[in-house]
């Protein structure tokens, strides 16, 4: 599959959704989650050159002592948060990925992430969150919701969703950390109903937005969003959140601020204060299960907070 070809409804039976054979299900993400040799090298070399950026410097500082504990210690282990100091986000290597250990991982507010070598556990000493209870619909993007003919569905093609996300972005570096390696660890947490995915379709049916996180008690925690047409991750965030709210979720994570993110009314709080919270949210499972929920975003559009809903 090329990396820029839009997925239609209609190719759910082949590419997504539930209902889906074991072997098929293999056989699909095999196609899917696989870089070809160029890749990889590109990945590699643009990797090597994103971590010697004068500002990314002082994270390559940490690994010689991590890469001694990874050897000498116990391999595997999460890292000791409270160890880590406050102005450093690189918290250990994560060579286990594996469906418990990374839900114990989103419980201590660490997640992996690196483009190169193996995965890193990343502890970021702000994080960018959204609190749900403030909700509320930007008017431009209401407006756009009025304007468009969208449908936003969930968990209904997790595969192409990850897949799109790893996919080169216009403008921006070649560059991805959503390896096959990544790709198949949260298509694991996706089968035990822990990770989730949120579809943005136009009126022709082509899936042109939308992106894939963890739910870990009354937090969902983002990995990843992409748009292939204006606004299509923002507008599938709406409708995220609107749901996670009615859910019973209290916090949105994105990890880190980024200028779209910002926009949507998300904040920044210290590691502590993060930590403090995860403490009291993180436990047990709000929506347990893959979850079906369709949504139009006009109708959506005309959602007012205090509404009744639906």
């Amino acid at each position: 599959m090329s990396e820029q070809r839009t997925i239609s409804q209609t190719d759910l039976a082949s590419l997504g959704g539930g209902g889906v054979s074991p072997p098929a299900k293999d056989q699909r993400r095999a196609s899917l989650f696989r870089e070809t040799p160029f890749a990889v090298c590109r990945r590699v070399v643009l990797g090597m050159a994103w971590a010697v950026r004068p500002r990314r410097l002082h994270n390559l500082l940490p690994l010689l002592p991590m890469w001694f504990n990874d050897v000498f210690g116990r391999a595997g282990a999460l890292p000791d948060v409270d160890t880590i100091p406050p102005d450093r986000e690189l918290a250990g290597l994560a060579r286990d990925l594996s469906v418990p250990t990374l839900m114990e991982a989103y419980r201590l507010g660490l997640f992996p992430h690196g483009h190169i070598g193996p995965a890193k556990w990343m502890l970021p000493a702000q994080r960018g969150v959204f609190e749900l209870k403030d909700f509320r619909i930007p008017s431009r993007l209401r407006t756009i919701m009025r304007q468009t003919n969208y449908r936003v569905t969930f968990d209904q093609n997790f595969e192409a969703v990850i897949k799109a996300c790893a996919a080169p972005r216009p403008g921006k570096w070649r560059l991805t950390w959503i390896r096959p390696q990544i790709m198949y660890a949260y298509a694991r947490l996706y089968d035990e109903g822990h990770a989730h995915a949120f579809e943005v379709w136009n009126a022709r049916g082509d899936l042109i937005g939308g992106g894939y996180g963890v739910a870990a008690g009354k937090v969902f925690v983002i990995e990843s969003m992409f748009f292939r047409e204006s606004n299509a991750s923002k507008i599938g965030f709406i409708v995220l959140a609107w749901h996670l709210a009615q859910w019973g979720f209290v916090l949105c994570d994105n990890k880190w601020i980024t200028p779209a993110m910002a926009q949507l009314r998300f904040k920044q709080i210290p590691r502590a204060e993060y930590s403090k919270r995860l403490a009291t949210l993180a436990e047990g499972t709000v929506k347990p299960g893959h979850w079906e929920a369709i949504a139009d975003t006009r109708t959506l559009a005309a959602w007012r907070p205090g509404a009744a809903t639906a």
